[in-house]
């Protein structure tokens, strides 16, 4: 503990120096705002406040050293104390916070920055129960003030405060432990915990504030706030833990401090365990109301003067003969020691170092009574054993299965010499009595730490590495599903064309729907292939596509895919279709049949039957997929590994999020998109989305990003989040305003000289609503000021973004003077600037999709039977898990190319890869391995990534 508490020092001064010159500021901003802006090269911003609040978050970006070191400098001529003072008072703000609230410190608020002489005191104790309370009580105020001094919104960052300063206070520092669980550096982690609190959306950080985050994926900003909810969590147990002991009078001093000590739940459940009531206690316990405690205590400290026959009570139970009276003494002893940190501690380190396993077994219940399907299901893990420092996640996920439904039985097995090392230990080193022992009492010390080992600590530490084990896995699968859902909603649409969806089926016929470029339903059938009745249908459908000129035809993989696409590839290998050249895709039909009953899908297609809605939502997934798989609950779309088996909480709140940035990386066009499209953009929910639809219907087309603040209930911090990811197409909104210019300039004419007055007011919100050529960019409203700068100086024009003379300027300039150089001449930081460079030059309309993969067309097909070993293949990837990828190769069972095949060498280096995983919806070649007909499984080696 002392280490922690070493760092905890070292670190600490960093946020505290950056937090004393926050005081006056309150008052006496202003000489303050000017010295401000310059470590970070301050974004200059339409909004004054945001430059505030820029600057004080990008205080703690440490790695920039000289900034802290010139702080340190300005407090030392200031003090005049010797560096090392600086370095050892984690509490001195605080003290002179709360001597400066309570007025019993008179000097003027500037000359409150010096030390107050208390502090070498204060110094050694890092914490201060009193002190913290009171300055909690402080802080809520401070807020208010911050947050009416700002209407824009943009609350100042109270740096050191909300940093280290939780609602719970542990004996950890929570920016320490949450840059040693995730592995992100310490003062980015500050930076979050502030950008969380203030309520900022995952999209809006990693996209606008990527130099307070040293540039993080959304993903890892993902992996720190669900650590931080579970740090918090772990917080605020422990806390209310407390207050629960406190009242029944079980609290001492040591008991709390190991609570405060407690990082997961796991151990907290360990110290608390023993004192909740209801048990009936446990053996220590029941031993200590005989009052035998005196007794175990003596054995350790003064074992000379014990004697164990004066604790015997014939008539008592449990102290009747010296055997029990022994026994009692040793359950007492064995609770000691499990209790014991060091000891925990020192096993722990002990079982690092040694060869751990996980072992499974077929139950031998199950092997009589289970039905014999899901036994085999669980064959590779009959005789499985394993380190479990190799151990893989889907690994673990499969065991734990088995063993919920009993056919499997697990247990963790720990080397008889970590128990023999163990208790040598403790009775030599740890609890080594201060006296000699008389060979009983040795005996009994002996005894009572295989005891504790026994049944208290080794079974402690199979719960710990299989819940770490299965927390562990379970994040892991959650990433997985979060990454291949990701990897789906990007799917590149498929523009311009007319589709037809058919949702397959035998007996009810299969389900057509035409479907026009842009999104309308043209047309709906139902045909009868499979019945006998195929040649008569077959000129159905080539009157249909040809009449609407449609070519591509989609095909739904449930029931009866296959005989369709059969159906379909044999009419285009015979040309039946001519002169049209018609492609067929097959898509992913999950989640479709849950939608076309749901209640949006009602509302959006009222008038048609649900099998029909079914049709229409296959052929919109190929031509956006993005704005109709949104429609459906991610967990539906069925591209996850044991999801049934994770944390659904954490599952849903994981794949919401992804929705979240999948829609606002791709942004919406306002006028156009749909309610369910706009909930999903960071900063908006149900409730907004329906406030923006219902004043585009009442007051036409928003016509720039300002006006979006007229909207009911999208208050500033809203408006913030979600600005950047909101587009305005300038085309539509320039006929827009020219006809409600004419029609306002003809109204004037007819008004009588008398009224103009009163109507000239009228005009004027189109005058001021001018579009905004900067709103069909990815450039947030904050950082306008800086593009027009950016603009005058590369000599562009705003009405020019996206073109190719934009793009010559912008090289010319960047090429002349270099990013860096630019954004030091724009007082800006290059993450900024490049994200305003990308605004400018991106064609207009572009589509971050386009990068992604489209769609698999084809005109013929092979059946499972038409398979051999060595047979080459293109297919596309279904489903990616941690034990391969699955393929559909268009032989109605996907193939699997385990994880093993897939080798860097074969990756195409065009994508920007993440990890070694191929996702959803990636085009591949690959070489059939084998083929087991019996249990339908094809091996599939990869080649390349097409």
């Amino acid at each position: 503990s002392s280490e922690s508490e070493e760092e905890e020092e070292e670190w600490e001064p960093k946020s505290k120096i950056v937090k004393r010159p926050r005081l006056p500021r309150k008052n006496e901003a202003k000489p303050k705002k000017a010295a401000v802006p310059r470590p970070a090269g301050a974004k200059k911003m339409v909004k004054k406040v945001a430059i505030k609040q820029e600057m004080d978050v990008s205080l703690p970006i440490a790695p920039v050293e000289d900034n802290r070191m010139q702080l340190l400098k300005t407090k030392e001529e200031d003090v005049g104390t010797k560096p090392e003072t600086l370095n050892q008072k984690p509490e001195v703000p605080k003290k002179m916070e709360i001597n400066s609230f309570h007025g019993k410190n008179k000097k003027s608020l500037g000359s409150d920055e010096k030390p107050s002489t208390s502090v070498p005191v204060v110094g050694n104790q890092v914490k201060q129960e009193k002190c913290e309370e009171a300055f909690a009580f402080d802080e809520p105020p401070s807020k208010k003030i911050k947050l009416n001094a700002c209407p824009e919104g943009k609350p100042v960052k109270n740096l050191g405060g909300n940093k280290i300063k939780e609602e719970f206070e542990m004996n950890w520092d929570i920016v320490q432990t949450l840059s040693e669980i995730t592995n992100v550096e310490p003062w980015v982690c500050a930076n979050l915990i502030n950008l969380f609190q203030e309520e900022n959306t995952i999209p809006f950080i990693a996209r606008y504030r990527k130099e307070l985050i040293n540039n993080l994926e959304a993903d890892a900003l993902r992996e720190v706030q669900q650590t931080l909810e579970e740090l918090r969590t772990v917080a605020k147990k422990t806390h209310t833990t407390i207050q629960k002991l406190k009242k029944e009078g079980k609290l001492s001093g040591c008991l709390l401090k190991a609570l405060l000590n407690c990082r997961t739940l796991e151990e907290l459940d360990h110290v608390s365990a023993p004192y909740k009531t209801g048990s009936k206690g446990t053996k220590a316990q029941r031993a200590k109301q005989l009052g035998l405690e005196p007794a175990a205590l003596s054995l350790l400290q003064n074992p000379v003067e014990l004697n164990l026959f004066s604790y015997i009570r014939p008539n008592t139970k449990g102290l009747s003969n010296i055997q029990e009276v022994e026994t009692g003494v040793q359950h007492i002893l064995a609770d000691i020691f499990a209790k014991d940190k060091d000891t925990l501690d020192f096993i722990r380190k002990l079982c690092q170092q040694r060869y751990i396993s996980i072992q499974s077994t077929l139950a031998k219940v199950s092997s009589k009574s289970g039905n014999e399907k899901d036994i085999n299901k669980f064959q590779l893990y009959h005789e499985f054993s394993c380190n479990i420092k190799n151990i893989q996640h889907h690994q673990i996920l499969a065991i734990n299965r088995g063993e919920n439904l009993k056919i499997l039985t697990v247990k963790v097995n720990i080397p008889d010499g970590v128990k023999n090392e163990f208790c040598w230990w403790c009775v030599n080193e740890r609890w080594r009595p201060k006296q000699f022992l008389k060979p009983e009492f040795m005996r009994i010390l002996r005894s009572s730490v295989e005891d504790a080992y026994k049944r208290l600590i080794h079974p402690l530490l199979c719960r710990e590495f299989r819940s770490k084990l299965t927390s562990d896995a379970e994040k892991e699968s959650v990433m997985m599903f979060g990454r291949n859902l990701r990897q789906l909603l990007l799917t590149s649409p498929v523009r311009g064309r007319t589709l037809m969806g058919v949702d397959p089926g035998y007996k009810h016929g299969c389900k057509l729907a035409i479907i026009s470029p842009t999104s309308q339903i043209l047309h709906t059938d139902v045909v009868y292939l499979h019945s006998g009745q195929g040649f008569h249908e077959a000129e159905k459908i080539k009157k249909l596509l040809l009449q609407y000129n449609c070519s591509t035809v989609v095909i739904g993989n449930g029931t009866a895919c296959r005989e369709t696409e059969a159906y379909f590839a044999d009419l285009i290998m015979k040309k039946y279709f001519a002169p049209l050249d018609v492609v067929y895709c097959i898509v992913s039909e999950a989640g479709a049949s849950i939608y076309s009953v749901s209640p949006e899908a009602s509302k959006e297609m009222p008038d048609l039957d649900p099998n029909l809605r079914s049709a229409v939502s296959i052929a919109r997934r190929v031509q956006d997929p993005l704005a109709e798989l949104v429609k459906i609950e991610p967990k539906h779309i069925g591209v996850g590994m044991y999801q049934h088996d994770v944390s659904q909480t954490l599952l849903k709140a994981t794949l919401d999020s992804v929705v979240e940035e999948c829609v606002s990386f791709v942004g919406v066009d306002i006028n156009i998109c749909s309610e369910i499209l706009l909930r999903h953009i960071a900063g908006l929910n149900a409730n907004r989305a329906k406030n923006i639809i219902e004043w585009r219907e009442k007051n036409g087309p928003f016509i720039n990003r300002e006006q979006l603040k007229e909207v009911k209930g999208l208050g500033p911090k809203s408006f913030q989040q979600c600005a950047g990811f909101i587009r305005f197409n300038q085309e539509y909104i320039k006929t827009f305003c020219s006809n409600k210019k004419t029609e306002l300039g003809s109204r004037a004419l007819l008004t009588k000289a008398g009224a103009v007055g009163k109507k000239k007011s009228k005009p004027t919100p189109c005058a001021s609503q001018q579009p905004n050529p900067l709103d069909q960019t990815c450039i947030h409203p904050e950082s306008y000021n800086l593009a027009m700068r950016f603009l005058s100086l590369i000599g562009g024009n705003a009405n020019d973004i996206g073109k190719s003379d934009m793009q010559q300027k912008v090289n010319a300039v960047i090429q002349r003077e270099g990013l860096e150089g630019t954004a030091k001449r724009l007082n800006t930081t290059v993450h900024t600037l490049q994200l305003i460079i990308d605004g400018l030059t991106q064609p207009e309309g572009y589509d971050i999709r386009t990068d992604f993969d489209k769609p698999d067309f084809k005109r013929s097909i092979v059946c499972f039977e038409d398979l051999s070993v060595g047979t080459v293949l293109t297919g596309k990837v279904e489903n990616a898990t941690q034990f391969g990828v699955f393929v559909d190769i268009g032989v109605g069972r996907a193939g699997l190319i385990p994880v093993r095949n897939i080798t860097e060498a074969k990756l195409s280096k065009v994508k920007k890869r993440r990890s070694l995983g191929l996702g959803p919806g990636e085009r591949v070649e690959v070489k059939v391995l084998n083929v087991d007909i019996p249990r339908l499984r094809i091996t599939l080696d990869l080649i390349r990534v097409l």
